[in-house]
């Protein structure tokens, strides 16, 4: 096998050479990008800092309320904050929020119209499917090089790289759920005289509305792992105190940062999870 190692294609190569094209050539465009991203997740920090962490978790438990009608969730919401308020984890709590917002945000407005017009394009579909599989199973260190070089240190490169870990999720859930629309409402709204986007804005898209949804909640979840990640590059956030408890033994500190990432997770995937689905189980 020495003959097939001995001409080996320059992947690693051609990959390297790109990169350092773009750095050189479209900077500009990474800039852009960069100060984009870094306005957005600098607008949701303040939301959730201005405020003060006493007037956030009244509004979260009003918020939790509205959106659930269970006072039983209102309380565990304002349970949790008050308990990572508690342990001394509120900065690092909203900043790792404001990222997962944020990429949240990008990946359902990039993925939502996707996943719709791969569902009315199957060839479509078919050419994306080996993409969105490769951005689910890299290693999330391959391209962390990349996105640091074209990006710099901060925020910006951890958003990017949880950006294409999570946006398979919307994507595909998006996809699914579109194209899982019985043909006898299509045909019903087609019978009314609907436009193809009111068949899309007033059929499709309510039908896969809870697939959607489900695609929220997985990019939230997604976006939640990859903390720890983004901390490698410079994002604040859970992420800081994690690695630094990793790098010293600490196993109280890890346990800590540990139950405040729980809870956070808990919080943010029952705020969007339908309210009925509990009592339809039962």
């Amino acid at each position: 096998m020495d003959w097939l190692t001995q001409h080996k294609i320059p992947i690693g190569s051609w990959a390297k050479a790109l990169v350092d094209w773009l750095t050189a050539n479209a900077y500009w465009v990474f800039d852009g990008i960069s100060a984009v991203l870094e306005t957005l997740i600098d607008g949701i920090l303040w939301l959730l800092q201005a405020p003060g962490p006493v007037a956030v978790v009244i509004a979260a438990t009003v918020l939790a309320y509205v959106v659930q009608r269970r006072v039983s969730f209102a309380l565990f919401v304002a349970a949790s904050l008050l308990l990572i308020i508690n342990q001394g984890y509120w900065t690092q709590t909203t900043e790792t929020l404001s990222l997962v917002i944020a990429a949240s945000a990008v990946c359902m407005a990039i993925g939502v119209p996707l996943g719709v017009a791969a569902a009315h394009r199957p060839k479509l579909y078919a050419a994306m499917r080996p993409v969105l599989d490769l951005m689910q199973t890299i290693p999330t260190f391959v391209y962390l090089i990349p996105a640091l070089i074209l990006f710099g240190l901060g925020m910006v490169p951890g958003l990017i790289a949880t950006v294409i870990f999570a946006i398979p999720a919307p994507i595909r859930l998006t996809q699914l759920g579109v194209s899982s629309t019985p043909r006898q409402l299509i045909e019903a709204g087609e019978a009314f005289g609907a436009t193809g986007w009111q068949l899309l804005w007033k059929v499709e898209l309510p039908y896969a509305l809870p697939q959607i949804m489900a695609g929220l909640t997985q990019t939230i979840m997604l976006s939640l792992s990859m903390v720890v990640i983004a901390a490698l590059v410079g994002a604040d956030g859970l992420g800081v105190p994690t690695l630094r408890a990793l790098n010293t033994v600490n196993i109280a500190q890890g346990f800590e940062v540990g139950i405040a990432i729980v809870l956070v997770a808990i919080v943010l995937d029952r705020f969007f999870r339908n309210r009925n689905e509990g009592e339809g189980s039962r």
